[in-house]
């Protein structure tokens, strides 16, 4: 057995040995071929590179000729440059030279350049933004050319000068009428007929007109001034030939006409009241309808009893003293005292009917200034919280606040005085019904006592 297992042990080994030797083999073959690869990569490698190498020499070469003719250009331009400021020294000396000449050749003709050119821009900023630039336009070119001008002026420009400042003089006394283009408040432009008070106005069919300096064009204001005011200015450009019309002018061109279409109107005005303003007006209404309404009855009533009073035996009873004397006459055979009590009656049912309506136009007087007040407070406390919001750096932010503070006190004024009056006219004329009443009254009653006494 041992025999045998030793035969075994030897041909595994034998067998094993065999396969080494095969492998080995094989990996020396990948060995040999790996090693060629690598030789041929580098004699690939050396090529490249030594082309690399003939670039890079080349392009030095290339480069350092660059450098040499760049060195060469500025030692050139470097010399250039010592040689133009020399130049521009020379010149500076040249120049200076010249300008003595040249103020020594001006002699006062440097003083009247500085006279004209003094002119020039005194008068560009008025002649640029005058109504007669409207009809003459382009004046304001030449004298701002004269105003930046580094030379003498030329005759012809003198002579421009002198016509531009004589035509601003001549044109300023006349009333002139000329077409030209008017551009409207929606931007639609169109030709109208313009007539021109002096330098002061421009009017159109529609009223005045502003004149814009920036467009040299004309356009109406934004809001015309008193309707009284554009009538007579209407009617002055209407006028015929000779005939002398009034019209209202602006002495500063049309600056005070741009501030008027700030102001508020009426209109606006009474806006400005808020729900107190609105208030006050409702009640003033009503106090009028009602005192249009009393004064109307009680003018019926005062006719009624004057014409009663040339006809006291034939009483009516379509006024009240009518229906007094019916009373008497009901009751002739009664007693003085008893008569006395049924006249008074009478007259207290009359009374009512004469006083109806008069407290309440007084009651609304009173009440319109204080709820002119309310507005007031109201006005004022608004006015505190703005303050306190946006502090005191721009009045504009107040002005509403205060607007309705003092315009419902006007407008509570304004409700309280006309009723005042209207209380106090019908007031007197209802008393003078009810003195007329009582006056018959007392006079039926003592006639009857002297008859009872008979």
């Amino acid at each position: 057995m041992k025999k045998v297992f030793k035969g075994l042990v030897v041909a595994a080994v034998v067998t094993m040995s065999a396969g080494v030797c095969l492998t080995a083999a094989a990996d020396t073959a990948k060995l040999d071929q790996l090693l060629e690869q690598v030789k041929k990569s580098r004699t690939a490698e050396g090529k490249i590179n030594q082309q690399r190498e003939q670039e890079f020499l080349s392009d030095r070469a290339d480069k350092q000729a660059l450098l040499n003719r760049a060195k060469a250009e500025f030692a050139a331009e470097e010399s250039r440059g010592k040689s133009l400021t020399q130049q521009f020294a020379d010149n500076e000396g040249k120049l200076a030279a010249k300008e003595a000449e040249l103020q020594a050749a001006q002699g006062t003709l440097g003083e009247m350049f500085g006279i004209v050119r003094g002119a020039a821009t005194e008068t560009i900023g008025g002649i640029a933004t005058s109504n007669i630039s409207a009809q003459f336009k382009g004046r304001d070119e030449l004298l701002k050319k004269l105003a930046e001008a580094k030379e003498l002026p030329t005759i012809n420009e003198l002579e421009e000068l002198w016509i531009a400042l004589q035509t601003e003089m001549t044109e300023s006394a006349k009333v002139s009428k000329f077409e030209g283009n008017v551009v409207s408040l929606d931007g639609n432009s169109a030709q109208a007929s313009v007539t021109r008070v002096g330098a002061f106005n421009l009017i159109s069919d529609g009223g005045y007109l502003v004149f814009n300096a920036d467009t040299q064009e004309m356009q109406p204001l934004v809001k015309q001034p008193e309707s009284y005011i554009v009538a007579d200015a209407e009617a002055f450009k209407n006028a015929a030939p000779g005939e002398v019309k009034p019209v209202y002018i602006d002495p500063t061109g049309g600056n005070l006409l741009r501030l008027k279409t700030q102001e508020a109107t009426l209109e606006e005005q009474f806006h400005q009241g808020g729900t107190p303003g609105y208030v006050i007006t409702v009640l003033l209404l009503i106090g009028l309808l009602i005192g249009a309404v009393r004064f109307v009855s009680l003018s019926a009533a005062s006719a009624g009893v004057k014409a009663q009073l040339k006809n006291l035996n034939n009483p009516s009873e379509k006024n009240a003293l009518g229906r007094i004397l019916k009373v008497y006459h009901d009751n002739k055979s009664v007693d003085v005292e008893t008569l006395e009590l049924k006249l008074d009656e009478a007259i207290m049912r009359e009374t009512p009917d004469i006083e109806k309506g008069i407290g309440i136009i007084k009651l609304i007087a009173a009440v319109g200034p204080l709820l002119g007040l309310l507005g007031t407070v109201i006005g004022m406390i608004g006015a505190f919280q703005v303050i306190t919001l946006h502090g005191t750096g721009d009045p504009k932010i107040m002005a509403g606040q205060i607007s309705m503070a003092l315009v419902t006190t006007v407008q509570g004024l304004l409700c309280a005085l006309p009723l005042l009056f209207i209380h106090s006219m019908l007031q007197s004329k209802s008393n003078s019904v009810l003195h007329v009443l009582d006056e018959q009254s007392a006079g039926i009653i003592a006639a009857h006592a002297e008859k009872e006494k008979a």
